[in-house]
C-alpha cells in the first residue's frame, strides 16, 4: 500500500532487484551438499532417537529402581549403623571423656594458674620493672656519652672533608666530564648516519625479498582460497543443522508410525480381549467360585471359633469342679465373683449354640 503521492504522468518505477550477496559458488554448492547430508544424517539421526529412548526406558526401569534399592541398602549399612553409633556410643563417650578431662585437668591446671604461678609471675614482673629501671638508667648515660664521642670524633671531620676536599674536586671531573660529552657527541652522530644508510639499504632489500611476495601470495592466493573455504564450511555447517532438522522430523513421524502400528496390533487387541473376554470370565469365577469358597470359609471359620469357645468353657468348668473336689468350695465372696462370670459365659454358649443351629 502506497500512502505518497505522485504525478499523475510519471510511471511507477519497479523495485530494485536484489543481488545474491553469497555468490555463485555458495549458490552451487548449497543443494548438493544438502541432499549428500540429508542422505547421510537420517540414518544417524534415527539410530541416535532409538538410543535415547532406549536409554530413558533404561532409566526409568532398571537405573531408577536400582538406584533407589542401593540408596536405601547403603542407608541401611553404613549410615545408620555410623548414626547409632555417633549416637549411642561416640556422643556419651565424648562426654564422659569431657567431664572426666575437665576434673583431671582443667580444675588442677587452674588451681595451679591461681595460687602458684599468678603470684610467681607478679613477683618475677616486680623484679623484672626493677632491673629495667636500673638498666635502662645505665643505657642513656652510654648513649649521651656515645653521641658526645660519635659528634667529635666522626661527624666533624667528615664534614669538613665534604666541604673541601670532595666538593672541589667533584666540580672539576663534572667540568672534564662536559668536554668529554661534547666530543662524544659530535662521534655518534655521524655514526648514527651510517648506522642509518645501512639501515635503510637492509630495509629496501628485505621489503623487495619478503614482504611484497609474502603480502602478493596473502593477497591473490590465500585470501581467496580462505575466502571459498569459508563459504564451503559455512554451507556444509548449514547443510548438517538443516539435514539434523530433517532427520529429527522423518525419526518422529517413523516412531509415530510405529506408536500406531503398536497400538492397533497389540494394545487395541489386548485392551478388547480384556474388557470383552477377561473381565466377564473373571466375574463369573468370582460370582460362581470364590465368593462361595470365602463364604464357606468364613462360616467354618465361625463354627471353629464357636466350637473353641465352647471346649475352652467346658475345660474352665472341669477345672473349676476339681479345685472345688479336692480344696473345697471357696468363701462366699469369691463365690459370688465367680458365679456372675459362669452365668455370662453360659448365655455367651446359648447364643453362640443358637447361631450354629440357625447356620
Amino acid at each position: 500500500m502506497d500512502l505518497e503521492k505522485r504525478p499523475p504522468g510519471r510511471p511507477q518505477e519497479p523495485p530494485p532487484r536484489r543481488s545474491d550477496p553469497e555468490g555463485c559458488v555458495a549458490a552451487a554448492i548449497r543443494v548438493p551438499v544438502r541432499i549428500v547430508v540429508l542422505v547421510l544424517v537420517v540414518p544417524v539421526r534415527m539410530a541416535w532417537d532409538l538410543l535415547v529412548v532406549a536409554g530413558r526406558l533404561l532409566r526409568d526401569t532398571v537405573f531408577r529402581p536400582a538406584g533407589r534399592a542401593l540408596a536405601r541398602l547403603g542407608r541401611a549399612l553404613f549410615v545408620w549403623p555410623l548414626v547409632g553409633l555417633w549416637r549411642y556410643v561416640v556422643v556419651p563417650l565424648g562426654k564422659g571423656l569431657a567431664v572426666l578431662g575437665h576434673v583431671l585437668l582443667v580444675v588442677p591446671a587452674v588451681w595451679v594458674h591461681t595460687w602458684v604461678l599468678a603470684p610467681a609471675g607478679r613477683t618475677i614482673a616486680w623484679c623484672a620493672a626493677g632491673v629495667g629501671a636500673v638498666l635502662a638508667a645505665v643505657g642513656r648515660g652510654l648513649y649521651a656519652a656515645l653521641a658526645r664521642l660519635g659528634r667529635y670524633l666522626v661527624l666533624v671531620p667528615a664534614t669538613w672533608l665534604y666541604a673541601w676536599l670532595l666538593t672541589p674536586l667533584g666540580h672539576a671531573l663534572a667540568w672534564c666530564g662536559r668536554g668529554l660529552a661534547w666530543c662524544g657527541k659530535g662521534a655518534a652522530r655521524g655514526l648514527g648516519l651510517v648506522v642509518t644508510g645501512i639501515g635503510a639499504v637492509l630495509y629496501r632489500t628485505l621489503r623487495l625479498l619478503l614482504v611484497l611476495p609474502a603480502l602478493a601470495l596473502w593477497r591473490w592466493v590465500l585470501t581467496p582460497v580462505g575466502r571459498v573455504l569459508a563459504v564451503i564450511s559455512r554451507e556444509v555447517l548449514d547443510a548438517l543443522g538443516h539435514g539434523w532438522r530433517i532427520a529429527g522430523h522423518v525419526s518422529r513421524a517413523f516412531g509415530r508410525f510405529l506408536g500406531t502400528l503398536w497400538r492397533w496390533a497389540v494394545a487395541e487387541p489386548a485392551r478388547w480381549a480384556y474388557r470383552t473376554v477377561l473381565t466377564p470370565v473373571g466375574h463369573a469365577v468370582r460370582n460362581t467360585v470364590l465368593r462361595p469358597l470365602a463364604e464357606a470359609g468364613r462360616a467354618a471359620g465361625r463354627a471353629t471359633r464357636q466350637a473353641l469357645a465352647a471346649a475352652r468353657l467346658t475345660v474352665r468348668q472341669t477345672r473349676a469342679d476339681l479345685r472345688r473336689a479336692l480344696f473345697g468350695p471357696p468363701p462366699a465372696a469369691r463365690r459370688a465373683d465367680r458365679r456372675e462370670p459362669s452365668v455370662a459365659e453360659a448365655r455367651t454358649l446359648g447364643s453362640s449354640t443358637t447361631a450354629l443351629t440357625k447356620d
